[in-house]
């Protein structure tokens, strides 16, 4: 139950280092459910390799509800950049999905989620998600149908290392058929980010470094350029 949870945030969110290690679980008369409840404070928040706060400072907040069966469904949210996002200076994301395990080193994620931005509702996108986890590696697509289309595709993987650290490593393409309303630039381009973590005294420690493929102008924000970043974040898991 504790990989369906971390296969929910981690979708939800593409800085989400948080560990599932202290989910709570309890047994109703509908089944065991996991809950977990994440707070992250950030550097920066990274959205396919673009920031989407211009450089500063983050706060983040996720609950996830898992049932025995693989279903699920959870909330993340995030400040963003009022200037990025017409006015809104918050982004609430919220999803549903299904994820299960077809042994112990194969397992698949189906989800639906939209992320909504109060305010500003005509920038409110809907997304269909389907990923498959095997032997450290994630393969995954996000389709965003609503408004116009783009599609999503991503690679992850990750491993132990010594000292009880943990390694990442992804690389995802964007490649957006219709643009987004009020959106211009390139129609696709690549994203990559490479993670390392520890949890210290109860808390989760990360330092990322992100870079994307673009030259010009950021498509999704208004930097003059897409530079690379590195973001560091501190989270805690209820």
């Amino acid at each position: 139950m504790m990989k369906k949870l971390a296969v929910a945030v981690a979708t939800a969110s593409t800085l989400s280092f948080a560990t599932m290690t202290h989910a709570e679980a309890f047994d109703t008369a509908l089944g065991e459910f996991d809950t977990s409840m994440t707070a992250t404070l950030a550097t920066q928040y990274i959205w396919r390799g673009q920031s989407q706060t211009d450089g500063a400072g983050a706060v983040q907040g996720s609950l996830d509800i898992a049932h025995e069966s693989g279903l699920y469904i959870g909330a993340w949210a995030s400040n963003v950049d009022s200037e990025d996002f017409g006015g809104s200076s918050v982004e609430f994301d919220y999803y549903a999905g299904y994820g299960g395990a077809i042994t112990d080193d194969i397992g698949y994620d189906l989800q639906w989620a939209t992320y909504t931005y109060p305010g500003n509702s005509s920038i409110d996108v809907q997304e269909a998600l389907a990923s498959l986890s095997l032997y450290g590696f994630v393969l995954g697509a996000k389709y965003a149908y609503d408004p116009g289309s783009a599609l999503y595709t991503y690679i992850d993987y990750g491993f132990d290392l010594p000292w009880d650290m943990g390694l990442g490593l992804h690389y995802g393409l964007t490649d957006t058929k219709d643009p987004l309303d009020g959106v211009s630039g390139d129609e696709k381009y690549g994203d990559w980010a490479v993670s390392i973590g520890k949890t210290v005294l109860g808390l989760d420690l990360a330092l990322m470094y992100s870079d994307t493929d673009l030259d010009d102008d950021c498509p999704y924000t208004s930097s003059d350029s897409c530079d690379s970043n590195f973001t560091f974040s501190v989270s805690k898991t209820l």
